[in-house]
């Protein structure tokens, strides 16, 4: 098969929870435990740091992997979901798998993961981990897809691992309480490997301790209020939270012997956008009138966003907003500035909410704009109605976000 070959039947033979939602999500890992079976169990032999978390994961992996790309180390990056290009998901020091990797993979296992009836999810974490055993990474940095103790990723043993934040989404696979959903997300403790917390108050620090005990885990929460002396070019107080525990994940591994020098931390932050390609954090896109993507999702994620919004100048806001349909569409509205003009769109994936409820929901929470029929006509209208001193905001979505990059 051509590469394009490949990534079409990828694409339409396997069920896709990026695309498709609830119908691709599988809530057992026997799919996961086959297919390293049959690939001779790449993950036993990778050394790694296993993320989890509602909310900045993404960029706590790719400041990890670039940070210990600085300190000389081959870093495997596993990341979902993708932007723009599938390769996205495994990188090796910022480079995508190359395409014939991904052909040779899909030829050689197609057959004998075809009766598994393994998700896309499924496959590309097998891809993954065949891919850092075949390239021989020093360590690899994983992060969870949804949740974690049901989660593909979750058949490795970490050097450390890492639990962000607990908010509110995926409540429909998670559970309905910020209590529940911690516990999934404490699945990825191992018995024995310390844990890294980000941020967790109440009852939420209670599961974390509870589970860590019951693994004999060391655990370490991260102190949000030390100062931070690193820079780094991802925006925001919820960036400067990503660093700090980032730091915390740092101290542990180099308590274990990974060599990683301040100059390695200073540099790994500030190069991290061309170390490891992120995107869509907070990024700017033009300046007059200033345009800015944010892969904000839920609840917590907008409020971010708000904040964010405050430190700007400028006379009016422009946000071109879609969403997917799973999300808790209301919760997240009321998070929304009620005096910005919205340009409401529908990105280009099954899963993507219709355009006219959101228009009504939105309409409802006091949210005033218009439908287009999609996210390039929304932002296109957006840029053609904004003043030079105004400022256009594209968010709601992962898949949104993609279609403007």
């Amino acid at each position: 098969m051509t590469y394009p070959e490949t990534l079409a039947y990828l694409y339409a033979q396997l069920p896709m929870f990026q695309r498709i939602g609830a119908a691709a999500y599988k809530a057992d890992l026997s799919n996961t435990h086959a297919l390293m079976d049959l690939l001779g169990h790449p993950e036993k032999g990778l050394r790694c740091v296993h993320v989890a978390g509602t909310n900045g994961k993404g960029s706590t992996c790719h400041l990890l992997a670039s940070i210990l790309q600085e300190a000389g180390y081959k870093v495997g990056l596993h990341t979902s979901p993708h932007l723009k290009d599938f390769r996205e998901r495994c990188r090796i020091n910022g480079e995508m798998i190359p395409e014939g990797d991904v052909v040779l993979f899909v030829e050689e296992y197609r057959a004998g993961f075809e009766p598994i009836q393994a998700s896309f999810f499924e496959w590309t974490v097998a891809l993954a981990f065949w891919w850092f055993r075949e390239e021989q990474v020093d360590i690899a940095i994983v992060e969870t897809g949804m949740g974690g103790r049901l989660d593909s990723t979750n058949v490795v043993t970490p050097e450390v691992s890492v639990i962000t934040n607990i908010g509110w989404d995926h409540t429909q696979f998670l559970g309905h309480t910020l209590e529940a959903i911690a516990a999934e997300k404490a699945g990825i403790i191992k018995p024995g490997v310390p844990v890294v917390i980000g941020r967790a108050d109440g009852a939420v620090r209670d599961v974390f301790l509870r589970t860590a005990a019951t693994n004999a885990s060391p655990i370490h929460f991260t102190d949000q209020h030390a100062p931070l002396q690193f820079a780094t070019p991802l925006t925001g107080a919820h960036q400067e939270e990503n660093a700090r525990t980032v730091l915390s994940a740092l101290d542990l591994l180099r308590n274990t012997g990974w060599q990683i020098s301040d100059l390695a931390i200073e540099a790994g932050f500030a190069n991290v956008l061309q170390n490891t390609g992120i995107r869509g954090r907070w990024q700017t896109l033009a300046q007059r009138p200033f345009t800015i993507c944010d892969v904000a999702h839920n609840v917590d994620g907008i409020r971010v966003v708000n904040e964010l919004l405050g430190h700007y100048v400028f006379d009016r806001l422009h946000i071109v907003l879609g969403m997917v349909n799973d999300k808790d569409l209301s919760s997240v509205l009321k998070e929304l500035p009620r005096s910005a003009t919205y340009y409401f769109c529908k990105a280009d994936i099954p899963r993507g909410l219709d355009v006219d409820r959101l228009r009504s929901a939105a309409s409802e929470a006091g949210l005033g704009g218009n439908s287009y029929p999609s996210v390039r006509v929304a932002l296109e209208t957006a840029q053609a109605a904004a003043e030079r001193s105004d400022l256009i905001l594209i968010t709601g979505s992962v898949f949104v976000v993609a279609e403007v990059l």
